[in-house]
Formats: C-alpha cells, sequence, structure tokens
C-alpha cells in the first residue's frame, strides 16, 4: 500500500504555527494536540491549504505566505466612522466589537479610534496584509471521513 500524500479526499493530522516577520507568533498547536481536518472543510484558508498538498506523514517544513494567500490584503473601505451615540459602553482603542452585517452574521470589528462625535471601526481581520511563516509539521494522512 501506498502512503497517502496530502490532497483532496484526505483526512490530515497537523502541528502548525503562524508567525510574524518579526518572530511573533501569533497562533501554534505545538505545545498542544495537533489540528485535525478534511481537505476541503474550510478549516484552514484556500491558500493555507493548497500549499500542503503533496506532503506527507513525517514531512516538516515552512511556507512564506503572502497577505493574499491568507487573511487578504488591508482594505481602506474596511474602516467605518460611526456616531458615537450609536454606542453605549466604554471604548477604548483595540476593543472587539460585535456587529451584524447584512445577512445578520456576525461581523467583528476592532475599535480604531474614537472622540466624542464619532467611533472608527476597523473590519479588517487583524492579520490582513501580513507576511506570515506557516510552519507545519504533518503527523498523520488518511483517507477523509465521508458523513
Amino acid at each position: 500500500m501506498t502512503e497517502l500524500i496530502i490532497g483532496p479526499g484526505t483526512q490530515v493530522t497537523l502541528h502548525f504555527s503562524l508567525t510574524l516577520d518579526d518572530g511573533t507568533v501569533v497562533d501554534s498547536n505545538f505545545d498542544r494536540e495537533p489540528a485535525v481536518f478534511d481537505v476541503g472543510d474550510g478549516s484552514l484558508l484556500p491558500g493555507y491549504e493548497a500549499v500542503l498538498f503533496g506532503l506527507r506523514a513525517g514531512d516538516e517544513t515552512s511556507f512564506e505566505m503572502k497577505p493574499e494567500h491568507g487573511f487578504g490584503q488591508h482594505n481602506e473601505a474596511n474602516i467605518q466612522v460611526m456616531p458615537r451615540a450609536d454606542f453605549d459602553q466604554p471604548l477604548e482603542v483595540g476593543l472587539v466589537l460585535s456587529f451584524a452585517d447584512a445577512s445578520r452574521a456576525e461581523l467583528p470589528g476592532v475599535v480604531a479610534a474614537f472622540d466624542d462625535d464619532t467611533v472608527t471601526v476597523d473590519f479588517n481581520h487583524p492579520l490582513a496584509g501580513r507576511e506570515l511563516t506557516f510552519r507545519v509539521a504533518i503527523r498523520a494522512v488518511a483517507p477523509a471521513v465521508t458523513h
């Protein structure tokens, strides 16, 4: 029997880390149980999933990920200025608030600035526009479990 490689129809067990170019670790599970996902199930961003194709159990590698393959470019159109009167809680820069989008889905926004009249909210993902290093250690590759 041949050893499975990562691709459509596979389930992957892996340890990973995401690191900024200054060495700051954004997320990692190397000190926890490995993550398990089926390719194509939406657990990973498509660009991050695609770089894993062709890897097999035991492989360890790193990928330099451009914003367009991950969390996207920072988009000035995603920064909104709203009336301060719309907010009935204490505010501070960096505070994450939950909003509802047009389809009533939850949309997080970060308070970027505020004064007595307005609040500037950034709806970009916090990692938008950032290049990241995606380090992986593939622990297992198996046929995907279909439901």
